[in-house]
Formats: C-alpha cells, structure tokens, sequence
C-alpha cells in the first residue's frame, strides 16, 4: 500500500490557526461508515446521535508547557521540545532547534537573570537529545513559568503557544495526567455542560490515558506504508475503566490516541483488559478492529498516520469523499479545526 494513495489537497486558508471562542461551537460532520452518507450539525448537537447504549472513551492525558526557548552560551537561540522524562534526576529527553550542530556539553541558559539551566548530555536517538536540568524552583514551577504551549508547527500565526487563550484552548476540559506534548485534538471540542448533558441522557463517559509523543509531528517517511514505524507512547487503562467499557454495547473513541488504546489493550475477541506500558500501534486500512465501534476525531494532515487511521474505521472512499464535502463547505481542519464522528 502506497502513501500517495491517501493524499489530498486542501487549501491553506481552512487550516484553523486559533480556536473557536465556544469548544462546542465547532462543526461536526456525522459520517455512516455502512453507506457512506454524510450530515453536519453543531458538536454541542452530539447528543442528538447518541443514546444510552453508548459509550464514550476519552484520553484524559495533560498537554505540558513542553515548548523552551533557551540561548547557548555563545548567545545563540535554541529552542527545546522536551518528549519524555529520563531515568536520571532532572533529566529529559527532547527534540532541538536548530540541532545539527549542537554538541554534547554545552549548556543552556533561560535568561541573563535567570539561574536555570540545561546541559546537553548525549544523544538518545538520531532527533533526539538527553538533557539534564538544573533548576532553582521544582521542575513543574519552571515549566510553568518558562514553557509554552507545544502547537504543532502548521499553525504559524504571531505568538503561537504563548498566548493565555493557547494555555487553555489546546487542553481538554478532563485533562488530568501531565505527560503529552501534543493535544489529543478530539477532545478540545468537549465542554463541562456538554459532558453533564450526555450523562443526565445516559452516555457513558470512561477515562483512559494516552501521553502523545512527538511522533504525532513526523510525517510518514516510507512510501510503503507498511514499512512506518510509530514513535512509543504511553498508555494506561485501570481495572475500573475496563470493566465499564468491556460493559458497554457501543463503544465511541473520542480521538485517534484513544482508538489505539483500547486496540493495544484488547484481545481478539474484543475483551479490554487492564493495562499500562508503552504502544506503537500503527493503524492502516486492512486492519481489523477489535473494540472500537465509533470514532470521533478531527480532521488530519493528508498522509499523515491519524489519516490512516480515520481510512482505516471509516473506509478510504468513504473518508475521501467526507473530505471533499468538508473542504467545499469550508470546514475548519487539523489540531483548531471542525470534527467528524464516524459510526
């Protein structure tokens, strides 16, 4: 299976570069995998197309302020991407901008005034890099006050990721566990009031954790699709959590991240069980769902693995066509954008 096979062309003015002033203001698109029929509505309407058989996962992982603007010693500018924590005391790993000439040792520094620092110890991997803190407050304090919203680099406007509205926006409303350095999008469209709605009517709503890496940023480099790799991602599913989905008639995923959990911690037959560890999951058309009945997820980068994904639940002609209808109806797309439920 080829990547230019799940390539589409989308004019740059749709790519949504700020959130909507109300979550649930956004567009949705309902998609019917069976015969590929689509309507729109409202996401606040998305208890119209649900009942009290349904089940709801969400992924209720915490984006982190990852995103670091330090200066080397020479004065030079260099921005971090912290991933994950290491196995030593203030240690992280991260991606570095730019980083083809950095070297082992140096030091980074995030303000003439400022007594905190970094030290580039090593490398992990051919992107990534070791560092290893040094800081005067406690490490979730100097994120707070130095790091920025990790947006992903398509949305390009002044400011980016610095903005209160970015702080808040680009966040679930049921984000709980710090870790992902990217937001699971589906959810950004959720609200307090939404949620309270779905349940008085009897939808039930089930966390589970996903923390998103950096390989949610990477395109696919393999022209044989089968030949990608997915980055590893941490996930966990409590015995409570599995217990009420495995209980569930019809479950819904709210995002991709959530999809490849509940498809890494089920058995064939579809029976979840509980789990924590690391997953790499890559799903593509071809693969056979095992717990997943449902997928709301926003709208993604052509060739990209979320994509994939989508073709994968939905049908790719099914998928394609949805797309043209929302480009011509000039949907919102990507992290900011609209959403679509497939069922």
């Amino acid at each position: 299976m080829k990547l230019y096979e799940f390539d589409y062309s989308l004019p740059g003015e749709l790519i949504a570069q700020d959130p909507l002033e109300a979550r649930d203001g956004s567009r949705l698109m309902v998609l019917d995998r069976e015969t590929g029929e689509t309507e729109t509505a409202l996401f606040r309407d998305l208890p119209r197309y649900l009942d009290c058989e349904d089940h709801l996962v969400v992924n209720d992982s915490k984006v982190i302020p990852a995103r670091l603007q330090g200066r080397k010693s020479t004065g030079a500018a260099i921005e971090i991407l912290l991933l994950r924590k290491g196995q030593g005391p203030g240690e992280w790993e991260a991606l570095l901008k730019p980083g083809k000439r950095v070297k082992e040792g140096t030091m980074i520094h995030f303000g003439p005034e400022n007594p905190d620092e970094a030290r580039i110890a090593g490398k992990k991997s051919a992107k990534v890099w070791v560092l290893e803190f040094t800081t005067a407050d406690d490490f979730d304090t100097f994120l707070r006050l130095n790091g920025s919203a990790p947006l992903p680099p398509y949305i390009k406007r002044e400011g980016a990721g610095k903005t209160v509205s970015d702080l808040e926006r680009y966040q679930t409303v049921y984000a709980h566990v710090p870790g992902s350095v990217a937001a699971p999008t589906a959810g950004l469209h959720f609200t307090d009031r939404l949620l309270s709605e779905l349940g008085m009517k009897g939808v039930g709503i089930t966390k589970i954790t996903l923390h998103v890496g950096y390989g949610t940023f990477l395109p696919i480099e393999s022209e044989d699709i089968e030949g990608h790799m997915m980055e590893e991602e941490f996930f966990e599913v409590t015995s409570e959590s599995a217990e009420k989905i495995n209980a569930a008639k019809r479950v819904i995923a709210v995002g991709t991240t959530s999809t490849r959990v509940l498809e890494s911690a089920s058995d064939d037959s579809g029976h979840l069980k509980a789990a924590s560890g690391s997953t790499r999951l890559f799903i593509y058309p071809g693969y056979r769902f095992k717990r997943v009945q449902g997928l709301i997820t926003n709208f993604h980068l052509p060739k990209s693995s979320l994509f994939l994904l989508a073709s994968a639940f939905a049908g790719k002609e099914n998928l394609i066509k949805a797309y043209e209808r929302a480009i011509r109806e000039r949907f919102r797309f990507y992290s900011y954008g609209d959403c679509m439920m497939i069922i």
